[in-house]
Formats: C-alpha cells, structure tokens, sequence
C-alpha cells in the first residue's frame, strides 16, 4: 500500500500561484510513477502532470509553461508547482501513484490521495 496526502490547495486570484504538494507513505516511493490529477465540477478527471522515477516529465497541453512537477525521492515528496492560474485551473486535485509508465487513464493508477481544491477567482 501507498498512502498519499496532498496539500497546498486554497483560493487564489487570477494570475497568481499555488504550490501542492504530496507526502508518501507505504512502499518504495522512487519505484513509483507520481502524477496529478484534477476533477472540475461536473468534468472528468484529467491528467494534470506525471513525473517517472527516472524524473521523465509529462505535462498536459493547457499547462504547459505555467506547471511544473518535481519529486523527491529521498522525502517522498511530489510537488506542483502552478503559476499564472486561470479560472478554468479551478478544480480538485488529486495526487496518484501508480508502477511502470505515464499514462492519462486515471483507472491506471493504483493509489490515490483525497484531493485538495483549488479554486482561481477572476
């Protein structure tokens, strides 16, 4: 088992930034592909950003150039960094674990965390 907690949600205003972040607990973090997702209201959830124990990076195309992912293998930490926010950033996100490779099906992944919402005001 992975027991993932997430934090650093709030409400922000347009433009500005939020960091998550995602402590891990359970089995070998660094064996791990750590990824977040995010739920709107009345979407589904969608792959935000991934990151490999080889730190191969993945990153939806709406988020490119204002998100970015990182890890710690040694705190067992996954972290997102989110800058010049938008409205439709607005949603619940989730960090999630799974072996092997980056993928977008959220049914891939093994662990979930509880989710922390973040909210961007215009």
């Amino acid at each position: 088992q992975v027991h993932l907690v997430e934090s650093g949600g709030g409400l922000v205003q347009t433009g500005g930034s939020l960091r998550l972040s995602c402590a891990a607990s359970g089995r070998t973090f660094s064996n791990y592909v750590m990824a977040w997702f995010r739920q709107p209201p009345g979407k589904e959830r969608e792959l935000v950003a991934g990151i490999s124990w080889r730190y191969n990076k993945y990153y939806t195309d709406s988020v490119k150039g204002r998100f970015t992912i990182s890890r710690d293998n040694a705190k067992a930490t996954v972290d997102l960094q989110m800058n010049s926010l938008k409205p439709e950033d607005t949603a619940v996100y989730y960090c999630a674990a799974r072996p092997g490779i980056i993928g977008g099906d959220a049914q891939d992944y093994d662990y979930w965390g509880q989710g922390t919402q973040v909210t961007v005001s215009s």
